[in-house]
């Protein structure tokens, strides 16, 4: 049995987006991302603990999805299979302009301004979404192409 340090590290990415690949992992997940604000706007370590706890255990809590179908499924599929090709695509910029929303939220939750973090938030969402739309057309792409017989 192969023990590499990136043999067990792909193992475990596997085990946890089998999980997280369940619709309910994924739409709590997406839901609850603006509870990251809390605990900066509020400066509470024990909020800090609870809303990094949730986002830890969020992915590994839900059971692995029956089937393939949900479209939050093969978005969260996708973006493993995303991660592993490494593809330098429209989807790293959406994806990096989630990340630059979601740092404008918080810097907006540190300074207590309610409008702009919830403007920064709601662009964070958004774009999350188109994300997982990419995500989604990536695996439908990369498992048509991979099927013999079959046409891209």
């Amino acid at each position: 049995m192969d023990t590499t340090p990136s043999t067990t590290l792909a193992r475990l990415r596997r085990a946890v987006f089998a999980r997280h690949a369940n619709p309910w992992s994924a739409w709590t997940r997406w839901a609850t991302a603006p509870l990251v604000l809390v605990p900066v706007w509020t400066r509470n370590w024990r909020h800090a603990a609870l809303v990094g706890s949730w986002m830890a255990l969020n992915p590994v809590v839900f059971p692995p999805p029956a089937d393939e179908r949900a479209w939050a499924t093969r978005a969260i599929l996708g973006e493993e299979l995303w991660l592993v090709d490494r593809p330098r695509d429209v989807a790293l910029g959406v994806n990096a302009g989630a990340a630059i929303a979601g740092t404008v939220a918080v810097v907006a939750a540190r300074g207590r301004r309610l409008a702009p973090a919830a403007t920064a938030t709601a662009a964070q969402l958004a774009l999350l979404l188109v994300y997982w739309e990419l995500m989604a057309r990536y695996l439908d792409r990369q498992r048509r192409t991979s099927q013999p017989g079959q046409r891209a």
